[in-house]
């Protein structure tokens, strides 16, 4: 199969995506040479859609670029962590853990969980120039190749190519690193699913710009404010920034909802004269409208003192009049806290404060912040932060809650410290969902450097934190930080049947001798089988990464099915061949498993090439094909992968 893959890759263009786009929606508009007849094309849109020459649209060096990288097909192999898989916890889990390069990583799961996403959740990397962004994207393109493939100059080319060797932290070296992935993103969304990305000032606008290009301006459900920190401080001279935003964007919003299930529940009061369902929600505005100076005025307290919007005068208000306080004053609810500060609430119904299709602000109190997100990795780690700037599960679950039910799968592909892993099994724990999935894929970024010969942790507080922990890279953090954080969930929850268990999966380049060996392979000679390339790779990772690109996911088994001593694997319509010594009694048993089995109907044989010689792939072929002439009229795919 990687053969196939480093020969389709040659021909690879930034465009291919597109074109198999419309090959599959509009095959009238291809002429018999393969070229695209535009006019035919306008004539489909004709009435629909208005085709304008010039468009407003964000552009930077190495955008065709980034197109291309979401167009060429990843060579990497799954290889599953068999001795973690086998574990009692992990065996039948759901969840899913993929160490390894984000962009190879979406690749495979595009092959098996196409449109099949309900919520993804990324905090890329923020590009301050300060935070360790390193653009690591090599395709080995040389700068010929590349103004080939992309019709650019050599300069231009070669500046392309400088961005991606670099570790540049420009804004072209970060949007080409996020488009392909947010490409191929869009494509893992279920069409009621949506996105939800966190960034900071340096790239909020150009990420909302590209986002608004491939999720589509009708798209964007909106941006969140998020308060990072909850307290004071200062980040510069000029201007204090508190906040982060979260970019949310639907697939499609014609088919998104909002799940208000968890608003729903904030209701638990009811209301003896109307007998509507309600909350106490507070008096006084906090944040998001004009002053009113109408609006800021003394209330009296059930002691008769001065009640006071909270903060500022000029600044805070109420949300009612004073005339409407006095008429309506016995729906109120007065309380003090410990300090004597009298507090105002007045009654929200559910009829009124649940608007369906619409996103809510983001509650400091109820979400938390960078605080918080420090907390809980010390809490898991011994006291120790071993991880800078985590997302608090507070925020993840608030975001995760408003999208997914029963049976939905959670993607974040910028792992880090697992944080995302963390909150969908709380949520499931706590009750909100019987079977709620994550999948998270982290690249092994290292958190040392060699000196001398010597390893020695990062300069950076967590990596040294971790470095003494034994960590080694951000993906090790990740997943021991799952398993804690399951073990703290089972004794905060002991009865709870939540999937607490995942299966770790590692994406493998293969060697350059292998892909070396794999170009100069001949298929057709007559040399005895090479097992060079299923030593390298491992019957587990070839069957795994087959399953994947067959479409039947990370978490399937196979039956292994004897033929006269030759084990084959089955899954559903694929029968798997993958080690040498395929003999003649195998070719047999097999042929009449087909004719004497009555549950056995696989339609497609799949040879792992290198382990079969050309006599016997030509055996078996002849002999599957004799089977469309008998009674039962089988029709079986030969398909054969290098």
């Amino acid at each position: 199969m990687l053969k196939e893959i480093l020969e389709k890759n040659e021909d690879a263009q930034p465009s291919d995506r597109e074109m198999a786009a419309l090959h599959e929606n509009f095959p009238a508009c291809f002429r018999a040479d393969g070229s695209f007849d535009m006019e035919r094309f306008k004539e489909y849109l004709n009435d629909k859609v208005v085709v304008r020459h010039e468009g407003y649209e964000l552009k930077f060096l190495g955008k065709n670029y980034a197109r291309l990288l979401a167009s060429v097909d990843t060579t990497t192999v799954v290889v599953p962590d068999e001795e973690h898989n086998a574990k009692p916890e992990n065996a039948c889990s759901r969840n899913i853990y993929i160490s390894g390069d984000n962009l190879d990583g979406l690749k495979h799961l595009l092959k098996s969980y196409a449109h099949g996403i309900k919520c993804i959740y990324i905090d890329p990397p923020y590009n301050t120039g300060s935070d360790g962004f390193i653009y690591n994207d090599s395709f080995n393109f040389t700068a010929e190749e590349l103004s080939i493939k992309l019709s650019i100059d050599f300069e231009q080319a070669q500046r392309i190519l400088d961005l991606t060797r670099r570790g540049s932290a420009s804004h072209s070296a970060w949007l080409m690193f996020m488009y392909p992935r947010l490409l191929l993103a869009r494509d893992l969304l279920a069409k009621d699913g949506a996105i939800f990305i966190t960034i900071d000032d340096n790239e909020y606008a150009n990420l909302k710009c590209i986002c608004d290009e491939i999720f589509s301006e009708k798209n964007f459900l909106g941006t969140f404010i998020w308060h990072k920190k909850l307290t004071g401080g200062y980040d510069n001279d000029n201007v204090n920034t508190q906040h982060d935003y979260v970019l949310t964007y639907a697939r499609d919003v014609e088919y998104f909802h909002i799940n208000l299930r968890s608003e729903e529940s904030k209701y638990k009061l009811t209301d003896p004269k109307t007998g509507k369902k309600y909350k106490w929600d507070s008096l006084w505005n906090v944040g998001g409208l004009t002053y009113s100076k109408s609006l800021d005025y003394p209330i009296k307290a059930p002691d008769g003192t001065d009640i006071w919007p909270l903060g500022e005068r000029g600044v805070s208000f109420w949300l009612w009049s004073a005339e409407r306080v006095e008429r309506e004053r016995e729906e109120l609810k007065f309380t003090q806290d410990e300090s004597g500060v009298w507090k105002v609430y007045k009654k929200v119904f559910a009829s009124d404060g649940l608007i369906p299709g619409t996103l809510s602000l983001l509650e400091k109190a109820k979400v938390g912040g960078n605080t918080n997100a420090s907390d809980e990795i010390k809490e898991l780690f011994d006291n120790n932060k071993v991880f800078d700037y985590p997302k608090p599960t507070s925020l993840l679950k608030n975001l995760i809650d408003r999208i997914v039910v029963d049976g939905d799968t959670v993607l974040d592909f910028f792992s880090g410290s697992g944080s995302t892993a963390d909150a969908v099994m709380q949520l499931t724990a706590e009750g909100n969902y019987s079977n709620l999935n994550y999948i998270m894929i982290q690249i092994p970024e290292k958190i040392y450097e060699t000196i001398n010969g010597a390893e020695a942790p990062l300069q950076k507080k967590a990596a040294v934190a971790a470095f003494k922990m034994g960590y080694r890279t951000i993906d090790q953090i990740g997943i021991d930080r799952i398993i804690r954080a399951a073990e703290k969930i089972r004794k905060a929850h002991p009865e709870t049947a939540a999937d607490l268990g995942f299966r770790h999966y590692i994406l493998r380049e293969p060697s350059a001798d292998t892909l070396d060996k794999i170009e100069k392979f001949d298929p057709d000679s007559f040399t005895v089988a090479d097992n060079h390339f299923l030593q390298e790779f491992g019957l587990p990772a070839v069957l795994t990464t087959w399953l994947v690109w067959d479409g039947y996911g990370l978490t399937s088994s196979c039956k292994e099915v004897d033929l006269a001593g030759y084990t084959a694997f089955w899954k559903d319509k694929h029968l798997y061949l993958i080690t040498s010594d395929f003999k003649q009694e195998a070719v047999l048993a097999l042929v009449d498993k087909y004719m004497t089995d009555g549950d056995f109907g696989p339609e497609n044989v799949v040879l792992f090439g290198y382990s079969f010689t050309w006599t016997e792939r030509e055996e078996l072929r002849e002999n599957l094909a004799h089977l469309s002439g008998t009674k039962k009229n089988l029709h079986i795919n030969f398909d054969v992968r290098y």
